[in-house]
């Protein structure tokens, strides 16, 4: 007798999925999008066999959609997921995320002495660099290096 190797997963009528997240990332996405705190119903899977990755995670979210913001910060965080929206059980668009060359009002800058973190008026910009194939975020006023393992949402 041949084995199922599928997993079956409930279907959301509206909302979002975010699939191919690395494992270990998905309770990272989970926070920097406040899912932990949400009221509405909430899916994850974490180390689900994958073809492609070999482990991955998925999030879906029902009766959520995320803002441009919000995608920026899971492609910071996730690079290889991708967002699925749902409306009516149905997909209605589907996009893998992309690292934006800027990144503006989402993350705090890691030098304590930076105008952003003195005056809190002050948005935080970043151009987005890799160095040694390792992604940082160069802030605009300092001009300080704020690596991946670094980075803090505001």
């Amino acid at each position: 007798m041949e084995k199922r190797k599928e997993l079956i997963v409930s279907a959301i009528e509206n909302g979002t999925v975010i699939d191919h997240i690395p494992a270990d990332k998905v309770y990272q996405v989970v926070k920097i999008l406040g899912l932990d705190k949400a009221t509405h119903p909430v899916y994850l899977g974490i180390n689900v066999e994958s073809k492609k990755f070999g482990t991955k995670g998925f999030i879906k979210a029902a009766d959520k959609y995320f803002a441009p913001e919000d995608v920026n910060k899971i492609a910071l965080v996730a690079p290889t997921a991708s967002i699925i929206e749902i409306k009516g059980y149905e997909v209605v668009n589907k996009m893998t995320v992309q690292i934006p060359e800027r990144i503006e009002k989402i993350v705090k800058c890691f030098n304590p002495n930076c105008v952003t973190n003195k005056e809190h008026d002050i948005a935080t910009k970043f151009r987005v660099k890799y160095v040694d194939g390792k992604l940082r975020l160069v802030c605009h006023y300092c001009e300080k290096y704020t690596s991946e393992e670094n980075i803090e949402f505001i």
